[in-house]
């Protein structure tokens, strides 16, 4: 099973990077992508603790806004993780997330919400990068919702009157840089429209035009008709058809292996990368 889109308490999912290689290897995982947001900080102890046969493609899921505003998510992979460019935009979008969680903790406050920035702190594993799952975890801590998805379906989405946006490069920067540092570019669950605004059919075709390389078609948050849908553009632009969980650990119903990327996909978009960067033992 190749599962290319996973979180660790690097970023906001709950196993730490040596969980999470054990636990995808025991789930029959032959293909693991690490893609913490905005961050490469799991990168070592992951490779630390392969073992086996299983693979590593190393990666991060870099948060972007389009110019009318639409949040997308890029996965980026197998990129070079010394190149500085692609480091300083990544840097970038993590500095903004604190001055965006007091925002956001604000709005709530002023709505009669019993949270505070100490409260999403004591919920944040150490070195992780800040996010609204976190800010979800400590409205769960103080029972004020009952369950992290809750938080998001009530409060936390991205057409919330709680919701703060923040510094993000475009979707189209984030390729070029991803593909710059020899890395390939998927976004991420474009059409999951019940997480807010999404991107139209139109949009890829700039997106094609920076470098993208493939389209995350099956995730539980894409519904059978979109799904079919963007198989129908991946065709049309010839862009890779990856499938993934984005497990997060106890923090989402996703579970490892439940979408995955078929061996002739994934073949494919390794082979767009510069160089042969999955990380084997």
């Amino acid at each position: 099973m190749i599962d290319i889109h996973t979180h660790t308490t690097c970023s906001d999912g709950t196993d730490s990077p040596l969980a999470l290689v054990k636990k995808a290897a025991s789930s029959g995982i032959t293909v693991l992508g690490l893609a913490d947001h905005d961050t490469t900080s799991g990168w070592a102890e992951a490779i630390a603790a392969l073992h086996g046969t299983m693979k590593l493609a190393l990666g991060s899921e870099v948060s972007c806004l389009t110019v009318e505003g639409t949040s997308v998510h890029m996965l980026g992979l197998l990129f070079d993780g010394e190149n500085q460019p692609l480091q300083q935009l990544l840097s970038d979008s993590r500095d903004t997330r604190i001055p965006r969680m007091k925002k956001m903790i604000e709005n709530l406050q002023n709505a009669g919400y019993d949270i505070t920035l100490d409260d999403v702190q004591a919920v944040t594993p150490e070195g992780a990068t800040v996010g609204r799952p976190h800010l979800a975890d400590a409205l769960v801590a103080k029972r004020i919702v009952s369950r992290r998805d809750e938080a998001f379906a009530e409060l936390l989405h991205n057409e919330s009157p709680y919701y703060v946006s923040h510094f993000a490069p475009t979707p189209e920067d984030s390729i070029r840089a991803i593909r710059a540092a020899g890395g390939v570019a998927v976004i991420a669950h474009p059409f999951a429209s019940k997480r807010g605004q999404i991107i139209t059919p139109e949009t890829f075709e700039s997106l094609v035009a920076a470098g993208l390389n493939g389209i995350e078609v099956f995730h539980r948050d894409q519904s059978e008709d979109e799904r079919n849908q963007l198989i129908e553009v991946a065709r049309a632009l010839d862009l890779v058809i990856t499938g993934s969980s984005d497990y997060h650990g106890t923090g989402k119903m996703n579970q490892l292996g439940e979408n995955t990327t078929a061996q002739a996909e994934w073949e494919r978009l390794e082979s767009m990368a510069d160089q042969r960067r999955v990380v084997s033992r």
